[in-house]
């Protein structure tokens, strides 16, 4: 079993491959399949738009949130077509790091011009 950084690797690898390809302009959806594409030709285990319930004392709402993408039951990431990464970005995925107790989440914005401007990392 590949660990939690082994994972993050091969995320990191599989964006800049897919940026490389199809360069930026596109909409979220078109990476995000790509994404999957890549991600499961290396044989990782990968859910797109994964429904996960919010928490609150003795509240439970169903569908209160959706990651982009769950790769190997443990690090989510969350793709963007954005001008410029915000805090509320950044605030929505360690949300979800928090509320799905995730270990690590990757941002990835590919409307870049280099996929490595692109890239945050965040450690819940």
């Amino acid at each position: 079993m590949i660990d939690q950084d082994g994972v993050g690797k091969h995320v990191l690898d599989c964006a800049m491959r897919v940026h490389s390809g199809l360069g930026p302009g596109l909409l979220e959806g078109a990476y995000e399949a790509c994404m999957v594409y890549e991600l499961s030709k290396r044989g990782l285990a990968v859910r797109r738009q994964v429904v996960m319930p919010i928490r609150y004392q003795d509240v439970v709402v169903e569908g209160g949130y959706r990651l982009d993408l769950l790769v190997e039951q443990r690090v989510v990431v969350e793709l963007k077509t954005v001008d410029r990464l915000n805090d509320v970005h950044f605030a929505q995925l360690l949300s979800y790091l928090r509320l799905g107790d995730f270990g690590l989440g990757y941002l990835l914005n590919f409307n870049v011009r280099h996929m490595k401007s692109g890239i945050k990392r965040i450690v819940n």
